[in-house]
């Protein structure tokens, strides 16, 4: 048990490292896209800046984004060797087009996106951000679909003590997919309109030149946030509906339910305790919904702020918990991670295959060691893309390279 305990510690520390970074790309893509279509149709030099501005933070955050989810894919099978072995022919066909359209199809035109700067024209360049942005929505969307069929495992034929796909569809239209990814979408939407306005807040409090840049850049946020607080609040609450049994009386914390599902899970797989960490699932719920709560009030307040023009510029103690606010929607979206996962335990697979049995045949030596390499990497990395974003963003606007254009010098030119 020391072993399978150390490998769901190696793995819940990259996975929220990794899913740090995920929340700000869906959300800073979507940003980026509605500011550039903005400012393709109204030819607004601010709106212009604005793009390219937040496009390279979305570009530094997005690169990380990848190294960390490369490192779990290995995980998955140095650790985790039981669950695909098990499970793998069924929901990897979900991995496999998530993975196709990460590196392929949106690595692609955010090449394009980002090299096509000056060189292609306005609508050219403003379809190839829609289509990162539609590729990320695609590649989360499987990710969940994934997920969501180790949370409700459906659509499936148990064959020669393995688990094999049946039928796609019902795999696809899992409800515990479907509403997890309007949840995951929503909520990055948060983040993303929280750090922008968090980053613009800033300037403004600091009287940056950029005034009207950072004060249009603090509204988009807003008004994004907002919105995508009640929706994240949305399917969150038609997420709870959908709990397992035992995640349900855990949440609830009532000794009968919890007896309830125990004897229910005993007599389904035999003796053994089938009730995940009441502790945790609690704390990880509460916390999520004490910081909902707070970013909704928050934003509401915000929003009718930002309708008062010498507020935006100067109402610095409001400047001020506006940045602070920034970590706030990722410490949410983390609790609202755990609540999700620690609640299925002790199942891997729920009802099928339990993560005792998911383990793949490593020493409890081994897996310290790889705690110790894998945590120490993610540590880095997190520390790095957090300073690179920290320091674009305290750069502003004249410290930006993407879309530059390239310096002309006179080249002679030699006849012979």
């Amino acid at each position: 048990m020391e072993t399978v305990e150390l490998a769901r510690l190696q793995f819940a520390l990259t996975a929220g490292a990794h899913f740090l970074f995920v929340a700000l790309t869906l959300g800073l893509a979507t940003l980026v896209a509605v500011v550039q279509t903005r400012a393709t149709f109204g030819r607004d030099p601010v709106h212009q800046a604005m793009t390219r501005f937040w496009g390279q933070l979305y570009i530094i955050n997005y690169a990380m984004g990848i190294v960390t989810g490369l490192v779990m894919e290995f995980q998955l099978g140095l650790s985790w060797s039981g669950l695909t072995e098990f499970a793998g022919n069924a929901f990897g066909s979900a991995l496999a087009l998530e993975t196709m359209i990460a590196f392929f199809v949106e690595a692609t035109f955010l090449g394009l996106w980002i090299f096509g700067w000056n060189k292609l024209n306005r609508w050219a360049h403003l379809a190839l951000i829609w289509v990162v942005t539609l590729t990320a929505y695609a590649s989360a969307f499987w990710i969940m679909v994934s997920n969501g069929f180790l949370q409700n495992p459906v659509g499936h034929r148990m064959q020669g003590g393995v688990l094999h796909l049946a039928d796609f569809g019902a795999m696809v239209a899992n409800p515990a997919a479907l509403v997890a990814f309007g949840h995951i979408l929503s909520g990055a939407l948060v983040v993303a309109g929280f750090f922008m306005a968090g980053v613009s807040a800033y300037h403004l409090r600091r009287r940056t030149a950029e005034q009207d840049f950072f004060r249009k850049s603090l509204r988009v946020g807003i008004t994004v946030a907002l919105p995508a607080t009640l929706v994240t609040a949305t399917f969150g609450g038609i997420g709870f509906q959908e709990l397992q049994p035992t995640k349900s009386a855990a949440w609830v914390g009532d000794a009968g339910r919890m007896a309830e599902a125990q004897a229910e899970m005993v007599a389904l797989h035999g003796p053994g305790d089938y009730l995940p960490p009441v502790a945790w699932v609690q704390s990880g719920a509460m916390t999520m919904l004490i910081l909902f709560a707070l970013m909704f009030f928050f934003s509401g307040l915000s929003f009718l702020l930002m309708l008062f023009r010498p507020v935006v510029r100067g109402l610095r103690i409001w400047h001020w918990l506006l940045t602070a606010m920034i970590p706030v929607p990722f410490v949410a979206m983390l609790a609202g991670w755990i609540f999700r996962e620690m609640g299925r335990q002790p199942w891997a697979v729920y009802g099928l295959l339990t993560t005792a049995d998911a383990m793949s045949p490593v020493t409890a030596g081994q897996m310290r060691f790889s705690v110790i390499a894998f945590t120490s990497v993610f540590a880095v990395l997190v520390v790095i893309n957090y300073w690179l974003l920290a320091r674009a963003a305290r750069r502003g606007p004249a410290g930006v390279t993407l879309g530059d254009r390239p310096i002309e010098t006179a080249t002679p030119v030699l006849t012979f």
